[in-house]
């Protein structure tokens, strides 16, 4: 056990070491429908450190997420240094404004999703906001553990993909292959009454910033795993389309959508965890300027996807 609490605490050490630096300045865009009134960001979006200028007033302190701990298995939960390092609290950046007026939405929750992982889906995080309040309801993350790669291959590839920013080991302490992710993910979907008995979603869509997560790489996952693409990921919302569509304006990108509406980028970029969560924060400010995310794209066959949407991002 005591070797278990030294490799957590010596790749976690790391991960601070290298995330410190992915909390970023605060920009703002002027971004705004022509009804509404723009606002200043939230002081709940600010990143570590950052003081108010002119004022004694000091926001919350920005500490990067514990890896272990997204995925239930941190073992240093008691350890007060671990504790005041790394952020065990998944809705710090995505509360509320009680003075936010939303309108009325097609679905219950929004599962934001952001897959990583280019031969091979290597991280899946999910999290969910709740459509009526745009406040945060729980977030799901696994890494995936390639399924046709060598090992020495896997090591080359996530090195490459997340020895740069330190989170390589935890990777490789957590990463299950992706039939288990699905199961896992299928058992805390039912306990969030997130599937309907037919396997489709229970007024629940999924989020995400472009078509390649669902479109491309779930099915070709699936594929490689021997796994049937489930019912539940045959349609989506391409928040691209919908910021484009609501706000007139297109934005190629997450980071684009956060530097226009004046949103800090915290976290790193292309840590899918991270990402979900800065994602989560584009959807909470256009549910907040009044936006009613709609279904962009539906599978119709194996092969062939419509899109639903006349103006949107190719």
């Amino acid at each position: 056990m005591a070797a278990v609490l030294h490799t957590c605490m010596e790749a976690q050490a790391r991960v601070l070491s290298s995330m410190l630096a992915g909390s970023c300045g605060l920009r703002r865009g002027l971004a705004f429908p022509p009804s509404r009134v723009p606002r200043s960001v939230s002081t709940s979006c600010l990143p570590d450190a950052v003081w108010e200028e002119g004022t004694e007033k000091k926001f919350p302190r920005w500490k990067p997420i514990c890896l272990y701990h997204t995925q239930g298995k941190c073992a240093l939960m008691s350890d007060h240094l671990h504790m005041e390092k790394f952020n065990h609290n998944l809705l710090e950046n995505l509360q509320v404004d009680a003075s936010w007026d939303l309108v009325q939405q097609g679905f219950d929750h929004f599962l934001v999703l952001d897959l990583e992982g280019k031969v091979e889906i290597l991280e899946f995080p999910v999290v969910v906001i709740d459509a009526k309040t745009a406040g945060f309801v729980d977030a799901f993350h696994r890494f995936v553990r390639p399924c046709r790669m060598g090992e020495q291959r896997v090591n080359e590839y996530i090195e490459g993909k997340y020895g740069k920013i330190g989170v390589d080991r935890v990777w490789h302490d957590t990463a299950i292959p992706f039939i288990d992710v699905l199961q896992e993910f299928e058992n805390w979907m039912t306990v969030h009454n997130f599937l309907s008995r037919d396997g489709s979603l229970n007024r629940a869509a999924f989020v995400t910033c472009g078509n390649w997560d669902v479109k491309t790489k779930i099915p070709q996952q699936c594929h490689d795993s021997g796994v049937k693409l489930p019912r539940y990921f045959m349609e989506w919302i391409n928040l691209k389309d919908i910021y484009l569509n609501f706000y007139k304006r297109k934005a190629t990108g997450m980071k684009t959508m956060l530097r226009e509406l004046g949103i800090p980028l915290v976290g790193n970029h292309h840590l899918g965890i991270d990402d979900a969560k800065n994602i989560a924060t584009v959807l909470q400010r256009m549910l907040s300027d009044g936006a009613a995310p709609s279904i962009t794209a539906r599978r119709i066959s194996s092969s062939e996807v419509e899109f639903l949407f006349k103006n949107r991002i190719r």
